[in-house]
């Protein structure tokens, strides 16, 4: 018998878009372009190469839950040069554990810290919306109720915690934040992210902080909630951060990435693992650890996503309610009905984009903030990009 919890989950965004479009024959003549999924097309840096040959002999070792010493010490010592951590606040062998990849670590986040009940409620797990469909399937498998937050232009497309009564944030077990967000690209700063930490401890929720677009940014490098936790007191207590090698290193195939945070979390965290989670193979470990120690092919990845902004901002300024988002590699485009322009786009121009609707979900006041938008990702090359972007303004 399946778990019944399945039947509450919300539908996967990417079903409910090969049900939406599979039917539908692309003009011919065009090749398709599919901004639909987040998967970065850039060419992995060779660095991932050179270290998985060099680890050729351990694909025959059971990887360890806990990674190697080489890979926290990389990822502690990336922590410390990217958000100017104190020397010693990051203890790589208490602070950090490798995950595969975001996702992974973000569905368990819930199951590690929803308890059966609080204050004798069914407890709460807070989320923006839109969101990450992990967040909301982690909370429903793990018995909490979603309260998804509207993340609207009227809230800066960021959840508004202050408008959170307190018998749910009294009840809450866990609160999931996404700076850079996803879909809108939009950033929290270091006091937002202060004061959700500051609320976290005085109502005793985790804080899960999903940053795994933090490096791809057109201006100013968004601010991280560890580096918030350095400017209130340097205690982590609380508070996880998730990241992911997908996006920072274009390597999606690596299913790499880690959680760092409160020691005690973490150790639980690793339990949990011990138990359902992917271990990374050491090879695996060996390339994400070279990865995080060099910072240049960020800069040089960040830099191809400045030039397709720089196009984007050329071909849709003052149509389509376009911004440049300050973070990420989306597109959040408002044009009315969602499904409908995903539908022509794709029958008239060959690309393939996400109705926001498919991301959010309704809420008390019978609104989903996703409807009407389209999430559209830059992660062609930069002619591809161009070329998709003219043919969304022509049919759009």
């Amino acid at each position: 018998m399946l778990n019944p919890r399945l039947d509450s989950l919300p539908d996967y965004p990417f079903d409910r878009l090969r049900a939406l479009l599979d039917g539908i024959a692309p003009r011919s003549g065009l090749e398709p372009r599919v901004l639909s999924v987040g998967e970065p097309r850039h060419a992995p840096p060779p660095i991932i190469d050179d270290a998985v040959a060099a680890e050729v002999g351990n694909w025959g070792r059971y990887p360890l839950v806990e990674g190697t010493p080489a890979f926290r010490a990389a990822v502690a010592g990336w922590l410390a040069r990217r958000y100017g951590l104190p020397e010693g606040m990051i203890d790589a062998d208490r602070n950090v554990l490798p995950v595969s990849g975001t996702r992974e670590a973000l569905f368990l986040a819930a199951l590690l810290t929803v308890p059966g009940r609080t204050h004798h409620l069914r407890p709460a797990v807070l989320m923006p919306n839109p969101f990450y469909p992990a967040y909301a399937g982690g909370a429903v498998l793990a018995g909490a109720e979603p309260v998804f937050l509207p993340a609207t232009r009227e809230t800066g497309f960021l959840p508004d915690l202050s408008s959170v009564d307190e018998e749910t944030l009294d009840r809450a077990a866990l609160v999931y934040l996404c700076s850079p967000a996803n879909p809108q690209g939009t950033v929290a700063d270091a006091d937002d992210l202060g004061w959700a930490i500051a609320l976290a401890r005085q109502h005793g929720f985790v804080l899960a902080v999903d940053e795994c677009y933090t490096e791809i940014y057109s201006r100013q490098p968004p601010a991280g909630a560890l580096q918030a936790c350095a400017a209130l007191d340097g205690d982590l207590s609380g508070v996880l951060v998730f990241h992911s090698l997908s996006k920072r290193s274009s390597a999606p195939g690596l299913r790499s990435g880690f959680v760092a945070g409160d020691a005690a979390l973490i150790a639980g965290f690793r339990r949990l693992r011990s138990y359902g989670g992917a271990t990374l193979p050491f090879p695996v470990l060996a390339a994400s650890a070279a990865l995080w120690r060099d910072d240049a092919h960020v800069e040089d990845n960040r830099a191809l996503y400045r030039a397709k902004f720089d196009a984007a901002e050329r071909i849709l300024s003052g149509r389509l309610g376009f911004y440049r988002p300050d973070g990420g590699f989306f597109l959040w485009l408002d044009v009315g009905d969602d499904e409908a322009a995903a539908r022509a786009l794709w029958a008239e121009a060959a690309v393939r984009v996400l109705p926001g609707s498919y991301l959010g979900q309704v809420g008390a006041d019978g609104v989903n903030p996703g409807a009407g938008y389209i999430r559209v990702a830059l992660v062609d090359d930069l002619d591809a990009t161009e070329d998709a972007l003219i043919r969304l303004v022509k049919v759009l």
